[in-house]
């Protein structure tokens, strides 16, 4: 294993991180969408400052070597989520599919909401990670940058198959091989979180938007447009909009999608770049299109009829929360046996119900339908075929590139 070496940021990557959790995904609470997207924000509150905390070298790649196992003898899991997250009874009083799970397997769970955003969350749990301590946690639930850093870092444990039946028989292709954990050997994806295009109908007249060219190009949108503040949502979709893969561009690639921005930009196409706050434009009118968050887009259209979403034929960017268990975790067994009661169809389709979110399990149509039909029938919860194999991922970076990606982008940004 590598030897672990701090990471620092530059002033542009902090800049970029502060921008993300004072009116980005960071900003938001788990309802309206969402958190920081993965420019390596942890180092913001966790990995920039092992250094300075006398916080041992880690190992990284590998995975964390195997604890001992405590499952058989204690009949627990500690789960630590995201706040609405997780289904509630209607009196508000318990959380069925929990509740489900300890009867079956007599399994207790200890389900605690204290992640509020990746970078705080991170604080809580690094130095027990770094020293190889166990952190109280025996399953956590991460977004899929702060997710990659941890396997690599080795302070993730490697998940046994055999536990884990129909989580590997029924995740969804889109989130199957993730670059940061090919084949999902340490993780299994939780919800996923695309990025699209946005418009209001009645500000366009009616016309559908459903491409980043039309955004930048059509002049009846001139000066009603926003991207996002969050570099990899923006500069994702604009690559995939060139014909390029985000999961393989070069420095060439990313600079051409500057460019094509910036030239929007120079003839005052895009009227700016937003983190959540282009909600409320959007649903006045203010802007008539956009690039935006599906979870905002589902919460908007419950209130506005005219606000619309549309999956551009070049592709869409999605990210996913991710459950991982950590290095030292007293219960892996047990915690792998929640992963996988959670990629069973009936108890899938029970959770993504109430929370809104892509589903990342396979076969879960026909139980939703049972709960909701018109749920079950949201492609932004159930993407289908077409929309799921449109799905791509933005391509995990080094600190050099981030370094130099954030830097190019902030100053398109004007931030």
């Amino acid at each position: 294993m590598e030897s672990y070496e701090p990471e620092r940021l530059s002033p542009v990557q902090l800049a970029a991180m502060r921008r993300s959790l004072t009116n980005g995904r960071g900003a938001l609470t788990r309802r309206s969408l969402l958190r920081a997207s993965g420019m390596g924000a942890l180092a913001l509150g966790g990995i920039a400052t092992l250094g300075a905390c006398g916080i041992p070298p880690a190992g990284r790649a590998e995975g964390a070597a195997a604890a001992d196992d405590h499952s058989a003898k204690e009949k627990e899991v500690t789960f630590s989520n995201w706040t609405e997250y997780m289904d509630v009874s209607d009196d508000e009083k318990s959380r069925p599919t929990l509740e489900a799970f300890t009867k079956r397997t007599g399994i207790r769970v200890k389900y605690t909401e204290d992640i509020n955003d990746n970078v705080e969350f991170f604080g809580k749990i690094k130095p027990q990670l770094a020293a190889g301590q166990n952190t109280g946690r025996d399953l956590i639930c991460v977004t899929d940058w702060l997710a990659a850093r941890i396997i690599r870092l080795g302070w993730a444990q490697k998940l046994d198959p055999s536990n884990l039946p129909h989580a590997f028989a029924n995740v969804s292709a889109q989130f199957r091989t993730p670059d940061w954990d090919p084949g999902r050997a340490y993780s299994y994806p939780w919800t996923g979180i695309p990025t699209v295009i946005a418009y209001n109908a009645k500000a366009t007249g009616g016309r559908k938007v459903d491409s980043v060219t039309q955004l930048l190009d059509d002049p009846k949108l001139k000066g009603r447009v926003s991207f996002l503040s969050e570099m990899r949502d923006t500069i994702g979709m604009t690559l995939l909009d060139q014909g390029k893969d985000p999961g393989k561009f070069t420095d060439t690639d990313f600079d051409g999608a500057i460019g094509r921005l910036q030239k929007a930009v120079d003839k005052k196409q895009i009227r700016r770049f937003t983190g959540n706050d282009y909600t409320a434009d959007l649903s006045k009118g203010d802007i008539a299109a956009c690039v935006g968050w599906a979870g905002d887009i589902i919460q908007l259209q419950a209130d506005n009829p005219d606000i619309k979403f549309a999956i551009p034929a070049a592709g869409y960017i999605t990210s996913s929360d991710n459950l991982l268990v950590p290095a030292q975790a007293r219960h892996k067994s047990n915690a792998e046996k929640l992963i996988d009661y959670y990629y069973e169809p009936p108890v899938a389709a029970q959770l993504a119900a109430y929370i809104n979110y892509v589903c990342p399990v396979d076969g879960v149509r026909d139980e939703l339908a049972k709960i909701d039909e018109s749920m079950a029938s949201n492609t932004l919860i159930l993407p289908d075929r077409e929309m799921a194999a449109k799905s791509r991922s933005f391509r995990s970076l080094s600190t050099e590139e981030e370094t130099a990606y954030e830097e190019k982008f902030a100053k398109l940004i004007g931030a």
